[in-house]
């Protein structure tokens, strides 16, 4: 019987785990190991211990020369924890005049603290939002979650106006420079021009004109104004 199924607390190591594998495979694609010790921080054989525990306790599958995958239970535990870092998120800007560059850190220790039911409340509150302050999806009470189909604003065709959907950055200072640049979800951008070779893409934002660089680009990711 695994640790979710017999109700037992997941301690916050297995928590990150579970929360960074979950972020490492969209659409159920295998996270790989090196990916996995990238993004916590830590080194390889660390990583692989704990990839074998999580398995032996029913929460991730391991698929031979691909990598791991979340199982149903280790799906819904993961859900569970960025819904709790998602309402925080966005209970901290709401209530607390946090600014959205200063509120991953602090969300990130208080999910593991915060019960259910204060979660519930916050959710409550905020009047059931369906997406944090950097536009990321919350995950619904019942584990069920909306991701939505979006293209990162490099990609997107010159002459195209698109609506920011989500900022997927967690870095504050760049969170402060996307936002000086008047880039937050909601905003409408046209791309103007691209560059043949670097990349870069000239976006017009209300009357203002910025130059955009690919990695920059990645994080802002859009919706067609046709799918709105």
């Amino acid at each position: 019987m695994s640790a979710v199924a017999a109700g037992e607390t997941l301690t916050r190591s297995v928590e990150d785990y579970l929360k960074a594998i979950y972020q490492l495979s969209p659409e159920g694609h295998p996270a790989l190991t090196s990916e996995i010790a990238h993004l916590l921080a830590l080194s390889p054989p660390s990583v692989t211990g704990m990839v074998k525990r999580l398995s032996e306790q029913g929460l991730l599958e391991h698929i031979p020369y691909r990598g791991v995958q979340l199982t149903e239970e280790g799906r819904r535990a993961a859900l569970r924890m960025i819904r709790r870092h998602r309402l925080i998120e966005a209970y901290l800007v709401e209530f607390l005049g946090y600014s959205w560059d200063l509120v991953h850190e602090e969300a990130e220790r208080l999910e593991h603290a915060v019960s259910d039911t204060m979660v519930d409340r916050m959710a409550t509150a905020l009047g059931h939002p369906r997406v944090d302050p950097h536009g990321d999806p919350i995950p619904a009470a019942d584990g069920s979650i909306q991701e939505p189909a979006c293209i990162p604003l490099s990609d997107v065709p010159v002459g195209s106006t698109v609506e920011v959907h989500r900022v997927s950055e967690s870095q504050p200072e760049r969170l402060r420079y996307i936002a000086s640049l008047g880039l937050r979800p909601g905003v409408h951008v046209t791309v103007l021009d691209r560059q043949p070779f670097d990349e870069l893409v000239t976006v017009e934002v209300g009357s203002d004109r910025h130059v955009i660089g690919r990695e920059l680009g990645h994080v802002l990711q859009c919706t067609p104004e046709e799918t709105r």
